[in-house]
C-alpha cells in the first residue's frame, strides 16, 4: 500500500526508546543532542518578528523564484560574509529541506545518484530516497583536520552520478571545505558534467580557525548551488524561509533557473508574509546570531576543560558548526555507551555511528545547550568514561 519512497520499519531505535521511557517516568534528561537555539534560553529580541506583520503581505502577486525585495535581501546577506551574489541567482525555498528536494528534482531522473560526503548527517538518505535518487557515500578522511578523499570521489562517479554534495562546516564534524579540495572537486566535475551542491547553513558559525575554507561559491567554472537560511543564519528554524545561490558558467546558470523555475511555479511553497520581512529578519537577526556564537564559544571552551583534566578523551578540531566529536575509548559499543549514559546519568548524546563514522568510538555534542544543562551533562560524560575505566 505504502510507497517504496518510505522507509518499511518506522519502530523507534534503542535510544528513541529509552529516551521515551524516561520522559514518561518523568524523569532528569540532560539534553546533548539539542539543536533548536529557540529551547535553549538564546535571547531574542521580543518583536523580532513584528515584520511578519507588514501589511505588504496583504498582496499575493507570487514570484516561482521568491519576491524581488527577499532576493535583494538574501544577495546582500551574502555581501556580509564577503561573496559577490547577483540577487538574479538567488531561489527562495520553504527551507534547506526543500531546497534539497527541488535541487534534486531538476537534476535527477528516477534511479540516478549523487554523492554525499560520510561522516555527515544523516537527513540526506531520507531526502534522497524520496526523489528516488540514490545517495552514493564518498569518504571524508581524519588526518589531524577532516579532507575529501578526492581519489575515492573520482572513482565514485559514474554516469548515474548528478551531483555532488558538500557540507561546510560539515555537521557534525565541525569541518569546513578547504580551498584546495574544492579546486581540485572542480576540476573533476568540469570533466564528468556534475553539479555541485553545497549545504552551507552553518557558515556564519566558525570557531577554530580555518584559513583554508572556502565557498561553492567561489568558483565559476561548474555550476553550484549554495543552500542557506533563517533556521541557522538567524536561528529562526520555525519562520521557514531558505534559499540557494547559484554560481558557474552564465549560460549554464541561466538554464538551469529557467528549467528550475518550472519547477518551483508548481508550488509556490514559500509564504508572502515572510519574504516581505526577509530584509528585516536577515538585518535584525545580526542580535541572535552573535548570541549564538557566544553561546558556542563558552560551551566549547567549557568542553575542553572539562576534558582536560584527563587523558580518556580528546575533542576533535572545531571549525565551525554547532556540534563537537568528542573520541572515546572503546571500552563498549557506542550504543551501549549511549544506553548506559541516559540510564544511569539522565545525559544523551549522539553515538558516531549515527553519522556513519568509519570507525568507533566518537560520541558527538551539541554546543547549544543553556549552560546549567550543558556543564551538568559534560560533568557526567567526562565522569561516566572515566569511572568505567576505574579513574
Amino acid at each position: 500500500m505504502l510507497s517504496s519512497r518510505v522507509p518499511r520499519d518506522l519502530t523507534l531505535n534503542a535510544t528513541a526508546r529509552a529516551v521515551a521511557a524516561l520522559r514518561r517516568r518523568g524523569g532528569p534528561l540532560l539534553d546533548l543532542t539539542e539543536s533548536n537555539p529557540t529551547r535553549v534560553g538564546i535571547a531574542y529580541p521580543p518583536d523580532l518578528l513584528t515584520s511578519l506583520a507588514d501589511p505588504r503581505a496583504l498582496v499575493y502577486d507570487p514570484d516561482p523564484l521568491g519576491l524581488s525585495v527577499a532576493r535583494d535581501a538574501v544577495a546582500r546577506d551574502y555581501a556580509r560574509r564577503g561573496l559577490s551574489v547577483d540577487a538574479s541567482t538567488v531561489a527562495l525555498t520553504a527551507s534547506t529541506s526543500e531546497a534539497y528536494a527541488l535541487v534534486f528534482k531538476l537534476l535527477c531522473d528516477a534511479g540516478d545518484a549523487v554523492l554525499v560526503p560520510r561522516p555527515s548527517y544523516p537527513l540526506f538518505d531520507y531526502l534522497t530516497r524520496l526523489e528516488l535518487v540514490d545517495a552514493i557515500p564518498y569518504p571524508l578522511e581524519y588526518h589531524g583536520s577532516w579532507r575529501i578523499d578526492v581519489d575515492e570521489l573520482r572513482r565514485r562517479l559514474t554516469p548515474r552520478v548528478k551531483a555532488v554534495l558538500v557540507v561546510s562546516p560539515n555537521n557534525p564534524t565541525g569541518s569546513f571545505l578547504h580551498g584546495d579540495d574544492l579546486d581540485l572537486m572542480v576540476s573533476i566535475l568540469s570533466e564528468h558534467g556534475a553539479v555541485l551542491i553545497g549545504d552551507e547553513v552553518f557558515a556564519d558559525y566558525g570557531l577554530d580557525p580555518a584559513p583554508h575554507a572556502r565557498s561553492v561559491l567561489s568558483q565559476q567554472a561548474v555550476p553550484a548551488f549554495a543552500l542557506g537560511g533563517l533556521s541557522k543564519s538567524v536561528g529562526l528554524p520555525q519562520v521557514k524561509l531558505g534559499w540557494f545561490a547559484l554560481a558557474g558558467p552564465a549560460h549554464v546558470v541561466r538554464d538551469l533557473l529557467n528549467a528550475y523555475e518550472v519547477i518551483a511555479d508548481t508550488y509556490l511553497s514559500v509564504s508572502t508574509p515572510v519574504q516581505v520581512a526577509a530584509p528585516v529578519l536577515l538585518e535584525r537577526g545580526r542580535v541572535v546570531r552573535t548570541a549564538i556564537q557566544e553561546r558556542l564559544t563558552r560551551n566549547l571552551g567549557t568542553l575542553r576543560a572539562l576534558v582536560a583534566e584527563g587523558p580518556e578523551l580528546s575533542i576533535l578540531p572545531v571549525e565551525g558548526g554547532w556540534s563537537a566529536v568528542v573520541h572515546v575509548p572503546t571500552t563498549q559499543t557506542e550504543e551501549e555507551l549511549v544506553l548506559q549514559l541516559l540510564a544511569e546519568r539522565g545525559v544523551l548524546v549522539h553515538p558516531g555511528y549515527f553519522f556513519d563514522f568509519p570507525r568507533e568510538s566518537f560520541v558527538i555534542v551539541s554546543l547549544l545547550p543553556h549552560p546549567n544543562v550543558f556543564d551538568q551533562a559534560i560533568a557526567g560524560l567526562t565522569a561516566h568514561v572515566r569511572g568505567a575505566l576505574g579513574g
